[in-house]
């Protein structure tokens, strides 16, 4: 199990050494029921928190952000932790909260939603077939079990109570969403819980701000906090709160600064007046309040929810997707300045941007398909009917099924998901020729032609499990048969492609080059790679890429993978890039893998600033 989050909380206690009773042993955090309020060491408390999600940040940037948190005037950091993420990363984000001075909210799940792949749970879980997830299920209940049994240990010195600066932990997270309503479940978390961390521990519980979601989300012996956003009626949420804890502080524990971006929508924004206001209005009341999100980060990778959301999680937050102070993040600092004393000194600035200009890339083979014997090393898994993600063990990415044509189609021919079942997007070549493409819920018909024997490719796609309600089993790739005309596609050859292997090994750059063969027209349509570098020039500054006229698919720049870019749909039309991925004395290497089709003129740019609110193409 990765530490990732550990480092990031100690990064206070340099801080923490010398305030409290920490020096006479007696550091203690509590819920004052008869007062209202958190104790901490025996005095009133209230929290002034923000969000950051460690797994969405640069670990190069994770010391600054909680700099910048901490000179707003903020005591507290509020944090999740994926599950998923942590199978084989690595990191010290706990260290730096505690040498910043920030407390600590942990909110470990173990789903946490967020907007992140299948809400923080393992893919791996879909497995079981039958398996309820988020339920009393015995196979889950045990997989939770077996995470929490090396989870919780680590995080129990890193209590408040026990000299760390975790004053409080969240029991699974928004529950009262779920359509499950499993008291049982919750009881088994409380337990595990409670079991790893002590009686002492405040555990406590996060639920929207209706009846239906207080009342499943809620369990006695963990504390029930509420969450809202600048629209709602501040007094009235609170009241919901009091009708579920009468006693006890009141606790905003997702205040929305801001709110999350989809595909072909526009960039999302919630005022700086409105935030400040009702800042404003629940600090007076004594509330405890975090603020969701203060920096949002980037969903690299593959970390994205859902299919339709962007790479992008900038929020419209108080820090900037890459972190620069924004006139919200002065705003708030001016509303805390009212109710507490704020460290002295300038705010830290924003990173330095530099814009390298345009890079011109070129297609590493004649076509995708030629490139199976580097991205899928192991050669293909044979099965009568098409294979899920899940039942062949690669759970992101991209997954090739290829099989023949049963016979001549000389018009075209529908080829038909009669139930769905292409998760999400199929990308479908005959001998290597671009025909069209099946997506989830929107495109289950297209035409195809060809000879009998010839080959079909289709290269499907995973675009983000859902992180939210009752469809959170979501599966991968073909789910069921494809029907050709009147036929059922069979016998097919399964490959599974480490793109992201073969890409942070060095490939395409380090291979020879190779001198490929004249090209149709139509083969520069359909899944392509490009490759292309640019000349160091001393600086390693963040820059943003933006693909112009290219449609859709996904970038690495020296091995990282920054995530997906689609700005025929938008809104965002540039990928953050962090500058301590760029050499600044070595050339810098961009591998793109375009899924539909590539400008003639193979250029990308590299600009001083982002593109997040362009008009999009809703078709």
């Amino acid at each position: 199990m990765a530490a990732g989050f550990l480092t990031f909380v100690a990064l206070n206690f340099a801080c923490l050494c010398v305030s409290g009773n920490l020096a006479s042993g007696k550091r203690s955090f509590s819920i004052d029921y008869k007062n209202n309020c958190f104790l901490k060491d025996d005095q009133p408390f209230q929290y002034i928190s923000g969000s950051i999600h460690y797994s969405r940040i640069p670990q190069y940037y994770w010391k600054d952000r909680l700099l910048k948190m901490y000179m707003t005037g903020l005591n507290a950091v509020q944090v999740y932790v994926p599950w998923n993420f942590h199978e084989g990363a690595q990191g010290h984000f706990l260290n730096l909260a505690n040498q910043t001075g920030l407390l600590v909210i942990l909110r470990p799940g173990p789903y946490i939603c967020a907007e992140w792949e299948m809400g923080g749970l393992p893919a791996w879980l879909l497995q079981k077939p039958n398996i309820i997830l988020r339920s009393a299920d015995t196979d889950y209940l045990q997989a939770v079990s077996n995470w929490f049994a090396v989870l919780l240990p680590k995080i129990k010195p890193w209590l408040y109570i026990n000299g760390g600066n975790i004053i409080s932990v969240q029991v699974e997270n928004e529950y009262g969403s779920y359509y499950a309503c499993d008291y049982n479940y919750m009881r088994h978390l409380q337990t595990l819980f409670r079991f790893f961390l002590g009686e002492d521990t405040v555990l406590f519980t996060t639920d929207g701000n209706t009846d239906k979601e207080m009342t499943c989300g809620t369990l006695e012996g963990l504390y029930a906090t509420v969450d809202f956003g600048t629209d709602t009626n501040i007094s009235e949420a609170f009241k919901r709160q009091r009708r579920f804890e009468p006693r006890g502080p009141l606790v905003n524990s997702e205040f929305y600064t801001g709110w999350l971006d989809h595909w072909g929508d526009q960039h999302a924004r919630v005022t700086t007046e409105k935030v400040s206001k009702v800042l404003g209005e629940m600090l007076t009341m004594g509330a405890n309040v975090n603020m969701y999100m203060f920096e949002g980060g980037t969903n690299f990778g593959y970390w994205n929810g859902k299919d339709n959301f962007v790479t992008s999680y900038d929020y419209d937050a108080p820090l900037s997707e890459a972190g620069d102070p924004t006139e919200k993040l002065l705003a708030i600092r001016d509303v805390i300045k009212q109710f507490r004393d704020i460290p002295a000194g300038p705010m830290p600035p924003a990173t330095p941007k530099f814009a390298y200009g345009f890079v011109t890339l070129k297609k590493v083979k004649s076509f995708f398909y030629a490139l199976l014997s580097t991205l899928s090393p192991m050669g293909p898994v044979q099965s009568h009917y098409p294979l899920t993600f899940e039942e062949m063990k690669q759970y992101y990415g991209y997954m090739l099924y290829r099989t023949t044509l049963p016979r001549d189609l000389s018009e075209p021919t529908p080829l038909i998901s009669p139930l769905n079942g292409v998760h999400d997007r199929a990308y479908v070549s005959v001998n290597g020729v671009y025909q069209g493409l099946l997506q989830r819920d929107t495109a289950l018909v297209m035409n195809v032609t060809g000879h009998q024997g010839d080959t079909v490719d289709i290269l499907v796609e995973n675009m983000g499990r859902v992180n939210f309600g009752s469809k959170i089993n979501d599966y991968k790739g073909l789910l069921s048969n494809l029907i050709l005309g009147k036929d059922v596609l069979t016998d097919w050859k399964i490959y599974s492609l480490d793109i992201d292997g073969a890409i942070t090994g060095g490939w395409p750059h380090s291979a020879r080059k190779q001198s490929n063969p004249p090209m149709k027209k139509e083969l520069s349509f359909g899944p392509n790679l490009y490759m292309g570098t640019f000349p160091p020039n001393g600086l390693s500054w963040d820059t943003f890429l933006k693909l112009n006229e290219w449609t859709k698919g996904q970038v690495w720049i020296n091995g990282m993978n920054l995530g997906r870019y689609w700005p025929a749909r938008g809104p965002q039309q540039t990928l953050y890039v962090p500058g301590p991925l760029l050499s600044s004395n070595q050339p810098n290497n961009i591998t793109v893998l375009e899924l539909e089709g590539a400008p003639a003129h193979l250029r990308v740019l590299f600009m001083d600033r982002p593109q997040l609110n362009a008009t999009t193409d809703k078709s």
